[in-house]
């Protein structure tokens, strides 16, 4: 296209030198540094252990697709509810089971699709049942969130308060008011202004870090069989699979190329499914594409997946640094909790504004009942038992979605063939 020839982007397809390529792989890397360490955090694992995964996973989804998508592999946070609940009745290694299913249901729906085409997709889940699934994501994570930052204990003292206004402050100036590469690391700043916040007002502990190693090995976690815990991971996949949809046709609007036909959504799915088990076998939760990234490709227009390796490449030498895990989990509650809240809150936007790009018309009565029903469910704390498991939350939110949005194609289909009326 047109855009392959603007001196003013560097493409898919281009290696820029060395020294542009390490900037480039840097600024991507701090871009979703932020949000790829706070799952490990939030789950109570090792950083690295995520941080190198997700590197040789981002190296694995671009050999798969032949270098043609740039995109990085970080944490999901749509795995969050289901994993958090798993590891407070079965424990992490349980949780790690249920990844690996969730990577095989990648690689089975690249199977499904080359047979079948991709138009199911809209059936089981309808745009008005995405946005609202993605919504209870972040208001279902937003409690967790609230108590990390101290601010639903029952005596808050002033130190919190103002540890966690000022982190606010911080990443609201970076999002609205700053430009250029500050405004793509809200996150980043907010971590950083809070922690030096805690140092002054002596909330911080460096002994962690001092002690910590300069060379370490990521933390090995042995996954083990829970069929409880695949059961309650199933909808979290669902989920994921058609968000990376939906970030795969953002990027080819950005980038001008149609990546759903070249190199199609098979390689992706593969990509995506081979990376998730290969993690969960070492101890790392999933990846997905990330949404940062694509931002950063679209506001700097460099779209080389050499520059996304380069990335990858960053976070596998890191991961081996031994200081960088003790200082992330160091980091003070008040800090991390607050950084989760506007994260949270912006992924909850993100299912509104889902809703919002698809024109979805809540007059009409089945995108009322698909989002009225999937959001008060998914928030209320409704579960239903299944025998060793309890479906709530986002879980029991996309199970409803996947019901109502086949209930009402058959319904069409009945409609076709009868009568006027009910």
């Amino acid at each position: 296209m047109g855009s392959e020839r603007n001196p003013l982007i560097i493409q898919v397809d281009e290696r820029p030198p060395l020294s542009l390529l390490a900037p480039l792989s840097l600024q991507h890397l701090l871009a979703m540094f932020g949000a790829t360490v706070l799952v490990p955090v939030l789950l109570g694992v090792d950083p690295s252990t995520v941080l190198l995964f997700n590197g040789i996973g981002t190296l694995i989804f671009l050999v798969l697709c032949q270098w043609k998508v740039p995109a990085y592999l970080g944490s999901s946070f749509a795995f969050l509810p289901p994993a958090l609940l798993i590891i407070t009745k079965y424990g992490y290694e349980a949780a790690l089971g249920g990844f690996i299913a969730s990577g095989i249901v990648f690689i089975l729906l690249a199977i499904v699709i080359r047979k079948t085409g991709i138009a199911w997709v809209d059936v089981v889940f309808p745009t008005a049942a995405m946005g609202a699934i993605v919504t209870v994501i972040g208001l279902e994570l937003a409690p967790t969130a609230a108590k990390m930052a101290g601010l639903t204990a029952e005596n808050t003292d002033f130190t919190t308060y103002a540890i966690v206004f000022v982190t606010f402050a911080v990443m609201i100036v970076g999002m609205t008011a700053c430009r250029g590469f500050l405004r793509i690391i809200p996150l980043l700043l907010g971590f950083v202004t809070g922690y030096v916040v805690s140092v002054l007002m002596g909330r911080a502990v460096f002994d962690p870090i001092i002690s910590a190693p300069w060379f370490a090995f990521p933390t090995i976690y042995t996954p083990v069989l829970s069929v409880p815990s695949i059961i309650i991971i199933l909808p979290a996949t669902l989920v994921v699979f058609v968000e990376m949809i939906g970030h795969l046709k953002v990027t080819e609007t950005i980038i001008g190329r149609d990546l759903m036909n070249d190199p199609g959504i098979e390689p992706v799915l593969y990509g995506k499914g081979i990376s998730t088990v290969l993690s969960g076998f070492f101890g790392s939760p999933p990846n997905t594409t990330y949404a940062e990234n694509i931002g950063v490709m679209a506001i700097t227009r460099v779209y080389s997946t050499y520059v996304l390796a380069g990335t990858a490449l960053i976070a596998i030498a890191i991961s081996f640094c031994g200081k960088i895990p003790a200082a992330i989990q160091s980091i003070p509650g008040p800090v991390m909790g607050t950084v989760s809240l506007l994260l949270f809150g912006v992924i909850t936007a993100s299912g509104v504004r889902m809703m919002v790009d698809a024109r979805i018309d809540l007059s009409q009565p089945r995108n009322l009942v698909l989002v009225s029903l999937i959001l008060i469910i998914g928030v209320s704390g409704a579960s239903v038992p299944l025998g060793l498991i309890e479906l709530k939350g986002m879980a029991l939110s996309t199970v409803v979605a996947v019901v109502l949005g086949v209930f009402f194609y058959l319904l069409d289909r009945w409609s076709v063939n009868q009568e006027p009326g009910c």
